[in-house]
């Protein structure tokens, strides 16, 4: 394997499907581009004159479109800024917090990262869309699915609140597991 010599940005995506490494390698020379999604080669283009643009490709399970812009700064300097979804990696961030729920929890052994999108009810876990049963309770509904052979359910219910909205909270076992924050 080739030594990334020209290695000049890393990034660290956390999408539904799980934490996604972006790598990518600029040669100032040669003008080479070569775009790393969790290790795995997505584009190689060895020899352009142009040294500034983008490269555009996906992350992830739900195929997520994710940029990577090269501007010049100042001579020889280059400045690498990755978007997700056409929205800047800090602010698609940011979005994200606002529509998912995201734990981390470890069951017999093995850590699990279960995430909550809020506006499908989608429920994921290390990767998989997970088989899900909602029903309605008293207070709110509960998502119920299992993991590792353990019972877990989602609970949502009313804040009372109409800036907060709704909480979602993740019951293994009969066990309240704090929300991680990414």
């Amino acid at each position: 394997l080739e030594k990334m010599t020209d290695l000049v940005a890393v990034w660290e995506v956390a999408l539904s499907d799980g934490v996604h490494k972006i790598e990518f390698e600029h040669g100032t020379t040669s003008g080479k581009r070569v775009v790393y999604v969790d290790g795995k080669e997505e584009i190689r283009k060895e020899w352009m004159f142009k040294l500034v643009g983008k490269e555009t490709f996906t992350v992830g399970a739900a195929k997520t479109k994710a940029t990577i812009n090269i501007d010049a700064v100042s001579g020889f300097a280059y400045e690498y800024t990755l978007e997700i979804n056409g929205k800047s990696l800090k602010k698609y961030m940011e979005n994200r917090s606002k529509t998912t729920n995201t734990w981390v929890l470890s069951l017999g052994g093995t850590d699990y990262r279960v995430v909550l999108e809020k506006d499908t009810m989608d429920v994921w876990c290390n990767g998989q869309k997970m088989e899900t049963a909602g029903e309605f309770v008293e207070d709110g509904t509960e998502t119920h699915f299992s993991v590792g052979g353990h019972s877990c359910c989602i609970k949502a219910v009313s804040s009372g609140k109409r800036k907060e909205g709704i909480i979602h909270t993740l019951i293994v076992d009969d066990r309240e597991i704090p929300e991680a924050v990414e």
